[in-house]
């Protein structure tokens, strides 16, 4: 009983307290709070809402209502920001539900703009709804109530671009501010981008608009749509023009000859249509017509020979005689001669009777004397002719027995004397010899840095030329000579230089052994190597005459860190590419290291090759060796890739490498048109005999490794440079490449015989940078006091390019001690660290970095500035890097190592603040960002 009472109790005061509940919410909810804290005790189901208050923006003037549905409950109030709303500016309804029975309370409120924007506190403006029961009380969940709005200006606006046919469009938009958030959407010439269903835009990524893979169809205006509950905003419009730069058709087929005798022209021609520039892209660098000399043989009309003597009088009394046309016959489109060649009369003076029978029988003894005279003296005269015949032929090829397999020059056989002027050696070229000047045949037209070696070790890279070379012709075929030298070969292996291997070449359509000369051998084991410490300012390792440098960035490696880095070249037969697949080296294998270096920034590799760059006819990777000393190809240039990025310049590939390795640049041929650049170079030195002179023609990659291992070779057997190095074009098409001397003064000079043009297969020349590709000519002075020489040597590929090397040179004897080749000063000047290894200074590096990795109002980003430094695809890579900028950055210091200035960066960043000024007027308070070089 005395409980009972006691809840009865309870009962009565908590009615008294809902009675007195208007006054207590007047009391700034001091009793409601008390009254909530009492009934909480209460055991039993507490109400539960069935709608609760939700979060709602004020637009412009317009009140919003918050609404709360609870049951069981006697009473609903609102409570906001921490205080209890008045019972009077509550509207509230009770209602029976149908399916349950149940009694619903449904109270709401209105809140403003003025209370909003009255209430000052820590968070946004909020409230919630509290429900009694007599079982209990219950707090609904918070409810913000915000002002929404939408600023008028964008944060950042699209800006146009001119992007080339196929790269990639990036356009930035940041909407303006607001509440809530604006959605962003892209218009296409006014229509909306997500209607059009096009895979290759995406407009996912952060509000900005990326198509992938640019066409011409993607040129047009696109502007930003920003949109909220309050209103819409449209940014400025954005022009996109994708641009085709030209390119150049195929050559036409050479005209015939201006002239029909003498030296005349011809020309071929090619027009900027493959493809044809269209919306302002470059029209085609180079010619469009070319021309050339031509020698158009003159007509020769043929002349008869003598006649030839009577025949014998036939038995019907007629005796015959012959002439041709051929002294000279006609040649060249020459007439031909006039009359005939065949003459027949009658032998007896019309003596000769019908029968045939004279008609006097009997002739006289005079005539029958001289005719037997006439027959016994010419017998004798020809066998006296035949014996003296035999007797020169075994004279002669006793006297040519000492160049055992080679046979005659033709040009020897023809007799005569040519007609010769010396020409005065050409001054000013520290290239040629002359009188008082060696050359130094480290001086170059293509590559900048000096040919020097670090020391004595690298002079022996390469073993000595072999000092005789013979190359069998297809005239040597054609006198038996061929098979007596295979047979030499095969019976006496000894006699071939170790370096030297057979191969093939096809003549008259059988196979023939031609003993390729290749004289150059590098140990497998032979490596170029630098190498320094490197600590959180960077720097840079460079192998000289190398075409090879590495860049360590700054900040690549943590403070209060350092790394001892190297950098090599590996030589030797290289496994990373492939004959099968056509695949050659491009430039030399780099390994960088060590392996477990860890950075920051990637580091800019720099190595030089030999490829005509274009994306047409090469199809050119980057492959990495893997632990298990395989290669795996890790990007194509022509490809995005985030792993690692290739920039390929005419002459110069520069690497960004994230990671430690062996790397190599190989090269397919995907036309017939691909060219492989080969660097001709000519030698000369004389013999152990003071009589003997040597001419040797190197053939090698045009590469500045490459030309290096020449001149190694050279200067160990003493050899001076003869002319300046060209540059040939060698196609991949299959064809082989001749090399010849010509116009030897003959009077003065001879030659092994049938040595003056030497031939070698495509195969051998392609891939050349395995056993590079030399030749020799061995000439004899006829007297000594013979001491210039003059003559021409010719490299060509069959149906293809061709260098004429002009040789003038002294021979005396007296100048057989040569200068040495290398003289320059900084030959050992391989890595320097710090700001010293840098172009760009590190203070306005950190300030280009600031301004361009943070986009901002006016468009400025990294984007923009790769596009000014004609960085314009695979920008993915970038957009992966901590700083895009920095990374850059680097490629640049990389690309413009050599030039030495700041003027093409100092160009780039003057023509963004231009077109910026112009495109965007700037406030009082704002500030173009200056850089001062």
């Amino acid at each position: 009983m005395g409980s009972t009472v006691k809840r009865r109790r309870r009962f009565l005061e908590i009615i008294l307290v809902l009675a007195l509940c208007p006054s207590c919410a007047s009391g700034r909810g001091a009793v409601s709070d008390t009254l909530a804290d009492s009934l909480s005790s209460v055991g039993g189901t507490l109400p539960h809402f069935l709608q609760e208050p939700e979060d709602a923006y004020i637009v412009k003037n317009n009140p919003i209502k918050l609404r709360c549905r609870a049951t069981p409950a006697l009473q609903i109030f609102f409570k906001c920001n921490g205080e209890w709303v008045h019972q009077n500016q509550h509207t509230s309804q009770e209602y029976m539900e149908q399916n349950t029975g149940l009694k619903i309370r449904e109270v709401t409120i209105n809140v403003t703009r003025q209370q909003v924007e009255d209430f000052h506190g820590p968070e946004d403006y909020w409230c919630l709804c509290v429900a009694w029961s007599h079982l209990g009380t219950s707090k609904s969940r918070k409810a913000t109530v915000r002002i929404a709005y939408l600023r008028k200006n964008f944060e950042q606006d699209p800006q146009g671009k001119e992007v080339p046919i196929k790269g990639m469009i990036v356009l930035h938009c940041r909407p303006p501010e607001g509440v809530p958030m604006a959605e962003v959407e892209w218009l296409k010439n006014e229509e909306l981008v997500s209607s059009l269903g096009d895979d290759n835009i995406d407009t996912r990524a952060d509000h900005n608009l990326i198509i992938n893979e640019a066409r011409l169809s993607d040129s047009a205006n696109y502007t930003c749509l920003a949109s909220n509950i309050v209103a819409k905003r449209r940014s400025a419009t954005a022009t996109v023009v994708v641009f085709v730069n030209g390119g150049w058709s195929l050559w036409t087929e050479w005209s015939p000859c201006s002239v029909n005798c003498g030296r005349g022209v011809q020309k071929r021609s090619r027009t900027c249509t493959n493809p044809a520039p269209l919306n302002g892209g470059a029209f085609c660098e180079g010619m469009s017509v070319q021309k050339i000399t031509c020698n158009a043989l003159c007509p020769v009309d043929g002349v008869w020979e003598e006649w030839s003597e009577w025949t014998m009088c036939s038995a019907q009394c007629e005796r015959q005689r012959w002439r041709e046309c051929n002294s000279p016959p006609p040649r060249h489109r020459g007439k031909m001669c006039e009359g005939e060649g065949q003459s027949m009369e009658n032998c007896t003076g019309g003596l000769c009777t019908q029968n045939g029978k004279l008609m006097h029988d009997v002739k006289p003894q005079s005539m029958e004397n001289s005719i037997d005279v006439a027959l016994y003296s010419g017998l004798a005269a020809g066998v006296i002719a035949v014996i003296v015949l035999t007797v020169a032929i075994t004279l002669y090829r006793k006297n040519q027995s000492e160049y055992g397999v080679d046979v005659i020059d033709s040009s020897a056989l023809a007799g005569g004397f040519q007609s010769f002027n010396f020409k005065t050696t050409r001054q000013g070229n520290p290239l040629l010899l002359n009188s008082s000047m060696q050359p130094d045949i480290t001086v170059g037209q293509t590559y900048s840095g000096p040919i020097c070696f670090q020391d004595s070790i690298d002079k022996e890279l390469f073993d000595p030329l072999p000092d005789k070379v013979k190359v069998q012709s297809s005239f040597m075929v054609s006198l038996g000579v061929a098979d007596r030298a295979e047979y030499h070969v095969k019976t006496h292996p000894e006699t071939l230089p170790a370096n030297l291997h057979p191969n093939y070449s096809t003549v008259e359509g059988k196979k023939m052994t031609m003993i390729a000369p290749n004289g150059l051998h590098t140990p497998g084991t032979t490596r170029l190597k630098t190498s320094a410490v490197f600590g959180h300012l960077g720097g840079r390792l460079v192998i000289p005459n190398a075409g090879v440098s590495l860049l360590v960035p700054h900040g690549a490696i943590a403070d209060d860190t350092s790394w001892e880095m190297y950098m090599l070249i590996n030589q030797g037969e290289s496994s990373a590419q492939s004959e099968e697949r056509c695949e050659i080296l491009l430039g030399p294998e780099i390994t960088y290291g060590p392996p477990g270096l860890n950075l920051s920034y990637p580091v800019a590799m720099t190595i030089a090759h030999c490829a005509e760059v274009s994306a047409e006819n090469w199809n050119i990777k980057l492959k990495r060796q893997t632990k298990d000393n395989k290669w795996e190809e890790i990007m194509s240039v022509d490809d995005e890739s985030t792993s690692c990025y290739c920039l390929m310049d005419s002459h110069s590939c520069h690497l960004l490498l994230d990671h430690p390795g062996c790397y190599a640049l190989v090269g397919e041929p995907v036309t017939d048109a691909a060219i492989k650049r080969l660097r001709i170079a000519v030698f000369g030195s004389m013999e152990a005999s003071s009589m003997d002179y040597s001419l040797r023609v190197h053939c090698v990659d045009d590469t500045p490794h490459a030309f290096q291992g020449v001149v190694t070779a050279e200067t160990s057997r003493g050899g001076q440079l003869l002319e300046e190095p060209k540059t040939l074009f060698f196609k991949g098409n299959c064809l082989s490449l001749q090399v010849s001397i010509q116009d030897i003064p003959q009077f003065l000079w001879s030659i092994k015989p049938f040595t003056t043009c030497q031939e070698f297969s495509f195969t051998q020349v392609w891939y050349s940078n395995q056993q590079p590709v030399h030749c020799a000519f061995s000439l004899q002075r006829h007297s000594a006091s013979t001491t210039q020489l003059s003559c021409k040597i010719s490299v060509r590929q069959v149906k293809g390019h061709e260098q004429l090397l002009q040789v003038y040179t002294s021979v005396g004897e007296s100048e057989k001690e040569t200068v040495p080749f290398f003289m320059q000063a900084d030959c050992t000047v391989t890595s320097q660290t710090g700001a010293k290894a840098f172009k760009i200074p590190l203070s306005i590096r950190q300030r280009i970095c600031t301004t361009f990795d943070t986009a901002n109002a006016k468009g400025k980003d990294w984007q923009l500035l790769a596009q000014k430094l004609h960085i314009q695809r695979n920008l993915s890579y970038f957009t992966k890097q901590k700083s895009p900028s920095a990374v850059i950055l680097s490629l640049w210091e990389a690309r413009h190592q050599d030039s030495g200035d700041l003027d093409s960066l100092a160009s780039a960043l003057e023509e963004i603040g231009k077109i910026h000024c112009k495109s965007l007027p700037q406030s009082p308070d704002e500030k173009e960002t200056d850089f001062t070089f």
